[in-house]
């Protein structure tokens, strides 16, 4: 069978922090060179025209939560990873808070299979933990999972750990990287007390924050990380949503050997409590949007490499669902489509460099799962390659949201940049709103 070939030509390549003009040619799945100039060997080569576009490698998405199996109402595999690709995500790490969790071997292998049939992005699955799910933990092979899912505070589904021993045995044993939800139980349920008493169901959104509050989310958050310590586990803090908290991590040594890490969401760098009096429980999530101080102190975290990765906790609801009184509306909301548009943005206005993007998008989530030649632009790597145009502005309408929910946080943002075209191992995936070769995905692997 003959490879297919393509050459990517005159492009802004964003690469390992640096920007420099070059082609690209790829042969079959992989990069076979990078060059400043590459000459068409043959007729049949696919030649793309990048002059004045940056071409990034694919974005890893540490977070999602696709919904499949059983909650498929809201979204599903195939639509929400053809989303992913329109927005430059290339590959995924799904969650395991679906109905049935993902807290056997048999239901990981289950969603495997799924996404195997009608995944639009490379896909990998997280392992869901629980109070008395050890065994099954101890039977998951580091090599083909992405990492073991604890949620220590409850959020969408029931999978809170809440026992100290189980927790201590889990962090203890596991040769998986530990990946966290951390906001304290008990201090939020004393906090919603608190406002139900005096509203009912009917909470101002602006108190959620309030409710999941700055010191549930430390207090839950400084004890993983005091465990993980203890135990020498390697322990990953999803969705950082406070100041306080990026005390917790440092910048002294590389990514390659840190033990603790940590993320931000781009909603958390996006929205301020300021937000909720305009978008409502549209931007409910768990843990909370906080205050603009919170939002400075991500970015400055984010900025100096205490935190490591930038992601989405993609989650989406239907509109029916999140358009309901505080205590009936679902945390959580769409992002994977409009993530790197809305960092790109924040390029433009001087908050963050490209390179910058690229490294916490799309390097150091390779660099922190161990993700087998992906996130970078090198020879020999799969080609899973973003090209944007920074200057082709556009407007999210209900008309270009992809997902299956319909909605979007962003709706009536305009921004600057465009996602023109998404490459999935070697395959044109996405163009300009139309989707291409979509059975191009392929299984995360794992160097470890």
């Amino acid at each position: 069978m003959t490879l297919k070939t393509t050459l990517i030509k005159n492009a802004n390549i964003v690469n390992e922090g640096k920007i420099f003009m070059g082609d690209i040619l790829i042969e079959g799945e992989y990069i076979k060179e990078i060059s400043t100039s590459i000459s068409a060997k043959t007729a049949d080569v696919h030649i793309f025209d990048a002059e004045g576009k940056y071409l990034l490698p694919g974005v890893i998405d540490d977070q999602v939560h696709f919904r499949e199996p059983g909650l498929t109402h809201k979204a599903n595999i195939e639509t929400e990873s053809k989303a992913a690709i329109a927005g430059g995500i290339t590959s995924f790490i799904e969650m395991p808070n679906t109905n049935p969790q993902t807290t056997t071997i048999e239901k990981l292998e289950e969603k495997f299979e799924i996404a195997a049939q009608t995944s639009s992005a490379n896909y990998s699955f997280m392992f869901g933990g629980t109070n008395d799910n050890l065994d099954e933990i101890l039977k998951v092979d580091a090599k083909n999972v992405a990492a073991l899912k604890l949620f220590l505070g409850s959020s969408t589904g029931n999978m809170l750990v809440d026992n100290p021993e189980v927790l201590e045995n889990i962090f203890s044993k596991t040769n998986l990287l530990i990946a966290v939800h951390c906001e304290d139980e008990g201090t939020i349920k004393a906090n919603f007390e608190t406002y139900f008493e005096k509203y009912g169901d009917a909470i101002p959104i602006k108190y959620h924050p309030e409710i999941r509050s700055e010191e549930a989310c430390y207090l839950s958050s400084s004890k993983a990380i005091e465990l993980a310590k203890k135990t020498g586990a390697r322990l990953h803090v999803f969705h950082l949503s406070t100041g306080k908290e990026t005390a917790l991590f440092d910048n002294k040594i590389p990514l390659k050997d840190k033990k603790i890490t940590a993320e931000v969401c781009i909603h958390h760098l996006w929205f301020t409590d300021k937000d909720y009096d305009e978008k409502g429980t549209f931007i409910k999530w768990n843990p909370a949007v906080k205050s603009k101080k919170d939002k400075d102190q991500l970015w400055a975290a984010l900025l100096d490499d205490r935190i490591d990765v930038i992601a989405t906790d993609h989650a989406p609801h239907t509109i029916e669902e999140k358009d309901n009184v505080y205590t009936k509306a679902p945390s959580g909301g769409p992002l994977v489509q409009h993530a790197l548009p809305a960092m790109l943005e924040m390029h433009h206005k001087n908050k963050i460099s490209i390179e910058k993007i690229v490294e916490k998008m799309c390097h150091n989530p390779a660099i922190l799962f161990q993700v087998e030649k992906r996130g970078f632009i090198r020879e020999g790597y799969f080609a899973d390659l973003v090209l944007v145009d920074l200057h082709h502005p556009w407007t999210v309408k209900k008309e270009n949201i992809l997902y299956k929910c319909g909605w979007s946080p962003f709706e009536g943002t305009t921004f600057k940049s465009r996602i023109t075209h998404t490459f999935v191992n070697g395959s044109l995936a996405y163009k300009n709103f139309k989707f291409h070769d979509v059975n191009a995905a392929k299984r995360l692997t794992f160097n470890r």
